[in-house]
């Protein structure tokens, strides 16, 4: 179902444009869509209705939207189908720049209805999984800025992706990898996470890197993982950045060197109860600027909001702009 309706242009701009992932939350999202689509309109929320995964991929749909002149979009489904859907928007924002008509990302605003399986971005902006409460923080106009990160990749001609939750390389992206693969074979749950994790501590071997913020040096040597964070949450509740905070222009980053695997099954529990930064060997800095490079020929994944997006080097740079975003505030 890909198809915008016939609006004024002068309309478009306080009308929501829905993406709708039919496959999040193991199917559920239909069902479920189906009830929020009848709130929505009991509130009298304008907006249409697009659907993912029929041949028009969420980004695209974004940014065509965008281009169109939508400038409301409602993200149904998991953190996914929000990464996918701030590609879209900010492809267009990146082209607007280039055409010396420049759009500001201030003029977007983004909600999301909670259906998926991977719902951690939500945490951070206190928005709960009941929809009737989502329903009304929109309808209220609830709504705060926060920032958004640039990630690209230092010497290759790809293009760049967009992060608005936690990203991460080496370990953390091996994670990401393996549960989205499990996922792909129909399976769901916040233990897709706990075992992916178990599984790559067992089997993963730390490589060399070089991780710059802000042109200082702050590690060199074995790393196992690197999580950057604009928000607290990912892979269901763990918190590798715990002090994050969504508005504050910089990015949180956490180092975890190589060391015994005994000390890391110990010390495990605190990726869950905001703690995690009290591990002495770990290395957590704040900055705008993120490079992380490989010594050597390591070609390391990068994730970017749960999503494989490319390999090592990498840089992550919070923009001058914000986007404005659902609170519960």
């Amino acid at each position: 179902m890909c198809f915008f309706r016939d609006l004024k242009m002068e309309n478009l701009e306080t009308v929501w444009f829905t993406v709708i992932n039919p496959y999040a939350g193991s199917g559920r999202t239909l069902h479920q869509w189906y009830r929020a689509e009848e709130m929505l309109r009991m509130k009298g929320i304008d907006f249409v209705v697009n659907m993912a995964g029929d041949g028009c991929h969420a980004n695209q749909k974004a940014y065509e939207a965008a281009r169109k002149g939508y400038r409301r979009f409602m993200s149904v489904g998991g953190d996914g189908t929000l990464h996918d859907t701030l590609d879209g928007i900010m492809r267009f924002v990146s082209e607007s720049d280039s055409s010396g008509r420049h759009v500001p990302l201030s003029d977007f605003t983004v909600a999301v209805i909670p259906i998926g399986s991977g719902n951690d971005w939500i945490r951070s902006h206190g928005i709960p999984k009941d929809m009737g409460i989502v329903i009304d923080l929109i309808a209220g106009e609830s709504f705060t800025r926060q920032d958004v990160v640039r990630v690209s990749f230092p010497g290759r001609d790809e293009k760049p992706s967009y992060m608005v939750n936690v990203g991460g390389v080496g370990l953390d992206a091996r994670v990401c990898e393996r549960v989205n693969r499990k996922k792909d074979q129909g399976k769901s749950g916040r233990l897709l996470y706990v075992e992916a994790l178990i599984y790559n501590i067992l089997h993963y071997e730390a490589s060399d890197f070089v991780v710059e913020c802000d042109s200082e040096k702050v590690f060199e040597g074995k790393m196992y993982s690197l999580a950057l964070g604009i928000g607290k949450y990912s892979g269901g509740g763990m918190r590798q950045t715990p002090e994050a905070l969504t508005d504050d222009g910089l990015l949180d980053v956490t180092v975890i060197p190589r060391f015994g695997l005994l000390r890391i099954a110990f010390e495990a529990f605190k990726l869950f109860n905001g703690k995690f930064l009290s591990i002495k060997e770990l290395v957590s800095r704040k900055a705008r600027r993120i490079v992380v490079s490989p010594l050597g020929d390591a070609q390391e994944l990068t994730e970017v909001d749960g999503e494989v997006v490319g390999t090592a080097p990498v840089c992550f740079e919070v923009l001058p702009e914000q986007l404005n975003v659902l609170q519960n505030k």
